[in-house]
């Protein structure tokens, strides 16, 4: 049983896109599986934020190019040694394996989606609170109360798209999240800064910090390329505002090098 709680912090805008959609995904896959009507709203509305990430990104291009980065940076390691060859072999595999597939595909991921004009009509009213009620969206409220078995039939046409993306944003999140070991550290009075020295500001991707579950703080991690700080933070109850621990806080730092 796992017995940390993990606060990750991108440092870069290519790492933010990619782990705003990994947790888009992870949500949608999560109600996909529900049997209410409920499930299926959230589906719906879940998708409209996939699909506006992907209009203010070209998805596929950022990918490529991360996995040919991964890939060039990979195989420089395949001398060092200490490397687990089989394994830094398999990720190779599986990065070339998923470049080879993204550049199969063509068209615009979920324009079939787009052209939908019951997703339109629920994309147009979801900014106004409460506008996809039945009698804003009858078409909707039909389309919810059809057969279960129908419903998920067009949801797994509608995601499938997606799916080739997901899967890539997986594999470079993971590799990534691989590549280093944590270290131990504590955060005086709940603070701690970090300044990465400049051989390292192009190469850390991501941070993660992670405290004992019941560590009655939660961390607040800021920063960029060059120096980061981590705070840890007391829930402000109702009206107050979360305040900055005056203890010292242990936790484990891992800067996701690659």
């Amino acid at each position: 049983m796992n017995t940390l709680t993990t606060y990750e912090f991108p440092l870069n805008e290519r790492m933010r896109v990619f782990m705003r959609l990994e947790h888009l995904f992870t949500q949608l896959r999560h109600f996909l599986n529900g049997n209410t009507a409920s499930d299926r709203r959230i589906v719906m509305t879940t998708l409209i934020d996939v699909l506006s990430i992907f209009s203010r990104n070209n998805l596929k291009s950022e990918l490529l190019i991360e996995i040919e980065r991964l890939s060039r940076v990979l195989g420089t390691l395949a001398t060092s040694s200490g490397v687990d060859i089989e394994k830094l072999h398999d990720m190779l595999t599986q990065l070339e394996n998923t470049k080879k597939s993204l550049y199969a595909s063509s068209g615009k991921v979920g324009s079939r989606l787009i052209a939908n004009n019951l997703f339109q009509s629920v994309s147009q009213r979801s900014a106004i609170p409460g506008g996809c009620c039945s009698f804003d969206l009858p078409a909707f409220h039909y389309w919810l109360s059809q057969d279960v078995a129908i419903q998920v039939k067009e949801l797994d046409e509608w995601t499938k798209p997606f799916l080739e993306i997901h899967d890539a944003i997986n594999l470079v999140l993971n590799i990534i999240r691989q590549s280093n070991d944590a270290r131990q550290e504590i955060a005086k009075a709940g603070f701690f800064q970090l300044s990465l020295p400049l051989e390292l500001n192009e190469s850390v991707q991501l941070l993660r910090v992670q405290v004992e579950k019941n560590t009655p703080y939660f961390a607040e991690i800021s920063g960029g390329k060059h120096r980061f700080t981590v705070r840890f933070m007391s829930l402000g109850l109702e009206s107050e505002r979360s305040t900055q621990t005056t203890h010292d806080v242990p936790f484990s730092l891992t800067c996701c090098q690659l």
